[in-house]
């Protein structure tokens, strides 16, 4: 049954859904809905958000992506007050208004990635395997466990989060943002990809991964300032 909004928090005045926020919803669907075809999340365990404005535009509680339609925008201001829909919204809500209050992110993408989850039970810290840790900001940190949906587990990411565009949760999964959905997705896939890679290196009997200093990855980030099609 899909899940309708109670109590959570009383809702805002009921408006219709402008033509940048549908828009925007549309690009959070598709995304979300990636997030599953790509073996990121199974079911509805992750979650996607992206800011319009004031708005959080944020996939629902319990709902699965390909059911969300154009009818189904489910948005909040940043104090969490329900703005837009009456889907409840997804139940991580307090790491998604944590990101956007604290930084300029236009997106948010949660997943429960199997590599990158499974890293997060073993380290503090995902080794520098790859220079793609550039793109993140730098060395991977492993935010300390917390229930779910806390307060408690939103500080515990923004700790791990400070100077880095994305982290790991202890047990729980992976949180990146950007300046656009497609950037924030591209740096969630980035992120599992390095974690599988470490585990794959580091899973040869008597061996052990060559690890890169964190000069050279420094070295990379300076170099992806400049990097793609400019014009």
């Amino acid at each position: 049954m899909t899940e309708r909004r109670g109590d959570v928090r009383e809702a805002g005045d009921a408006r219709e859904v402008s033509e940048e926020e549908a828009h925007a919803w549309a690009e959070l669907v598709g995304t979300a809905r990636r997030t599953v075809a790509d073996g990121l999340v199974v079911g509805t365990s992750g979650n996607v958000s992206a800011r319009v404005g004031g708005i959080v535009l944020v996939t629902p509680s319990g709902v699965p992506y390909d059911r969300l339609t154009p009818d189904d925008v489910t948005g909040v201001d940043l104090t969490g007050r329900q703005v837009l829909g009456s889907l409840v919204p997804t139940s991580e809500l307090p790491m998604h208004l944590a990101v956007y209050r604290t930084t300029g992110a236009r997106a948010v993408v949660h997943t429960h990635a199997v590599h990158a989850t499974a890293v997060s039970t073993l380290v503090d810290e995902l080794p520098l395997i790859h220079y793609m840790a550039a793109a993140l900001g730098g060395p991977v940190r492993v935010a300390r466990y917390a229930t779910y949906g806390t307060d408690e587990l939103a500080e515990h990411m923004l700790r791990a989060l400070d100077g880095r565009t994305g982290c790991l949760l202890r047990n729980h999964g992976t949180v990146t943002h950007g300046a656009t959905l497609a950037q924030a997705y591209d740096r969630t896939a980035q992120l599992e990809w390095m974690c599988r890679l470490w585990l794959t290196a580091s899973s040869v009997p008597g061996l052990s991964p060559h690890l890169l200093t964190p000069e050279q990855v420094a070295e990379v980030g300076e170099r992806l300032r400049g990097y793609g099609q400019r014009g």
